[in-house]
């Protein structure tokens, strides 16, 4: 038999309405009564039903986590929004709040989910885990005055959004400086996508160290097309590249998987550094050198700034968080000043 209601307000002698109250954690009820409900409720057993908590005050006890289009393997796969996720629901819960995700394969189709999950107040606000150039949803999100929190850097409108981050720019300009001190005077940088925010910090990033070591510095290589493919080994043989700084680890294991199959052997023909530190890192040999963004702290901290918000009742103006983040040194990456890994 399920408890009810008027089961606690039966028990601790107070009207029905009084228990609800308290479950509300209305200002009216006495601390006093709040504790012997909420006694009385933790001894009946008796769970809140949050849809109909939440009813009358027009709230979803609920965040959308909202993830760039899935439009490649490269998307479905990347281990950055599992974890993410999983970081964001555990921070959720310990508000007591629920999560729903917003996917899809296109702007257009992702735009209108996004729509109906705040059409339909099936969320209280989001969190958007990427920053893309052709994005339509954060305009969406600033125009209506909707709370939300950013996993990245945003193009425009900075003042008008909260966002959490890694220094991206440093991140690239780090992953080259640590190719140059290994001996690496032709470096690439290789990616397969160029309209996230991210790559274009990365690859600005690998250009100023390269500017600053008085170094060449190539276009990115980017692989959005088959051909893009059957074009790297005239890259590398036209460039006489020995080390590639890649955009992600997913992407980089495609990569040395592509370099072994043109002959290359990484580490001693071509180094490789990566981000995220993610699994993919030590699941194949050699294992990736990578930068590690802390992932957690970046779900956990954009959970964090969402839900104050929500507590304040409006969106929030800017504010920009900065996440640590280190080099994690593996077996991918040759010193060619002494010839040994």
């Amino acid at each position: 038999m399920s408890i009810t209601v008027k089961d606690v307000a039966k028990k601790a002698g107070v009207a029905t309405s009084t228990v609800s109250r308290v479950i509300n954690d209305h200002p009216s009820i006495s601390e006093e009564t709040k504790k012997k409900v909420r006694k009385v409720m933790e001894e009946l057993g008796y769970t809140p039903n949050l849809a109909a908590r939440n009813l009358g005050k027009q709230i979803a006890s609920a965040i959308g986590v909202i993830l760039p289009p899935l439009d490649s393997k490269e998307r479905l796969g990347n281990p950055f929004y599992l974890e993410t996720i999983e970081t964001i629901n555990e921070e959720a819960r310990q508000s007591n709040m629920s999560v729903a995700v917003a996917s899809a394969r296109d702007f257009e189709t992702l735009l209108e989910n996004v729509k109906r999950m705040h059409r339909q107040k099936q969320v209280d606000g989001f969190i958007l885990t990427y920053s893309d150039k052709f994005d339509p949803i954060i305009l969406y999100l600033i125009e209506e005055k909707i709370p939300f929190t950013l996993i990245g850097q945003p193009y425009t409108q900075e003042e008008k959004v909260m966002y959490v981050d890694n220094d991206n720019q440093l991140l690239g300009k780090q992953a080259t400086e640590y190719l140059i001190e290994k001996g690496h005077t032709k470096i690439l940088f290789a990616t397969n996508t160029t309209h996230e925010n991210l790559y274009f910090e990365r690859f600005f990033g690998y250009q100023k160290a390269l500017m600053m070591a008085n170094l060449p510095h190539f276009p990115a290589v980017a692989f959005e097309s088959a051909e893009d493919y059957t074009n790297f080994a005239d890259i590398l043989e036209q460039t006489q590249a020995s080390a590639l700084v890649v955009i992600d680890d997913l992407f980089a294991v495609r990569i040395i998987q592509l370099a072994q199959l043109l002959g290359y052997q990484v580490p001693d023909d071509l180094s490789v550094i990566s981000f995220n530190n993610s699994i993919f890192t030590t699941l194949t040999h050699p294992y990736l050198t990578s930068m590690d963004i802390d992932v957690a702290s970046l779900g956990k901290i954009a959970t964090q700034q969402l839900m104050a918000q929500l507590q304040e009742g409006s969106a929030k103006t800017s504010l920009r968080v900065v996440v640590p983040h280190e080099l994690i040194p593996r077996e991918t990456v040759l010193n060619k000043k002494a010839g040994v890994k």
